[in-house]
């Protein structure tokens, strides 16, 4: 593939994810359930912008933070997830009942009731719902019965869970860190303003040292502030920090035509790196982890984050190595891509202002 085509397929790649790409929803979702006396108690907590979007025909997506569009949509919305959440006690199926909906700060709350006629010595849930919602999502179930706990995980590829409540469950493991790992490479992955913002990093990453540093500095900073919102010490809403990462993009996309080269670029990066950082750390904020479970899901999470970004990283840096060495990268190519990602940060900006998120 010679230079100009391989710079006209980047440009038309990043023009083409800058109309679809929307605010980060990462698909987590929190269930805690309650066996006692026959019946079982279940809270489900979800990101609301998740939520809304698999619920086209009750809430307008761009709905996600108008509290009263939910508020009108409550009985739909609880039909909606008992229609996906079954259980059984044995081989009886239990009885539904939705008990109430509640805000959570960037997130929902769900009650359901579940009659079960009686004692049962095992328990199946039934999560369809996690084949509605985002691509990959987990529900990260905890089920209480006296004083013992079972802990599971449930997904489109795995979603009937069973619980002995005979046998006394496995020592905690800590069952967050496994699918927030996943969840933190498949983020980073289809994450397309991140890696744009990235490329944007790389178009103009010589020495490379400098590059290094710069990358170094953007993770160090999304580590800050993705450990401050998940515990909660401060979290900026998501429509202050979505068209924020936008900017950032645009603003690297502009300032690849003025600068020579990345040395210095660190101080920015770690700025915009504080940006990016609230941005990964949203869903873990929604669905409001049990305090328990925050640092093996914070580092489970961030790591795959960084996983996937070095994954990135080890693909587009030799690629940019080789094109540079070209006269049509050095006239042209670096140019058309810059402006394009900077026109790609615009869009973004402008449609996530509209959108509010």
């Amino acid at each position: 593939m010679n230079v100009r085509r391989l710079t006209f397929v980047v440009v038309a790649l990043i023009a083409l994810t800058a109309s679809s790409a929307s605010a980060h929803t990462v698909g987590i979702s929190r269930g805690d359930y309650l066996w006692k006396d026959g019946t079982l108690w279940v809270g489900v907590a979800f990101a609301r912008q998740e939520l809304a979007s698999a619920l086209p025909e009750a809430i307008e997506q761009r709905s996600a933070d108008d509290l009263i569009a939910f508020e009108k949509h409550r009985e739909d919305i609880g039909r909606w997830l008992t229609e996906r959440l079954a259980v059984s006690a044995g081989d009886a199926p239990c009885a539904p009942a939705f008990g109430g909906m509640r805000f959570d700060g960037d997130g929902l709350a769900l009650a359901l009731r579940y009659t079960c006629g009686g004692p049962a010595d095992e328990l199946q849930v039934d999560a369809r719902f996690p084949a509605a919602l985002t691509r990959g999502h987990r529900h990260l179930v905890t089920l209480t019965s006296g004083d013992d706990a079972w802990e599971d995980v449930a997904s489109a590829g795995h979603p009937l869970l069973r619980f002995e409540l005979t046998t006394p469950p496995p020592a905690r493991t800590a069952p967050v860190f496994a699918p927030l790992l996943r969840m933190g490479i498949e983020h980073i992955l289809t994450g397309y303003d991140h890696l744009l913002f990235l490329l944007g990093l790389i178009l103009v990453g010589r020495p490379l040292r400098s590059l290094v540093a710069a990358i170094t500095a953007f993770t160090l900073a999304h580590s800050v502030t993705l450990a401050l919102s998940a515990f909660d010490v401060w979290a900026p809403s998501p429509r202050i920090i979505e068209p924020c990462i936008a900017l950032s993009i645009a603003y690297v996309g502009f300032e690849n035509w003025f600068v020579p080269d990345a040395r210095g670029r660190w101080r920015i990066t770690f700025l915009f790196g504080l940006v990016h950082g609230f941005g990964f750390a949203g869903a873990l904020r929604e669905v409001s982890l049990p305090p328990a479970d925050i640092p093996a899901a914070l580092f489970g999470f961030n790591l795959g984050v960084e996983l996937g970004q070095l994954a990135v990283l080890a693909g587009l840096v030799p690629l940019v190595l080789a094109v540079r060495k070209t006269e049509m990268w050095s006239r042209v190519g670096w140019r058309a891509c810059s402006m394009t990602i900077a026109v790609a940060g615009v869009v973004w900006f402008i449609s996530r202002l509209q959108s509010g998120v």
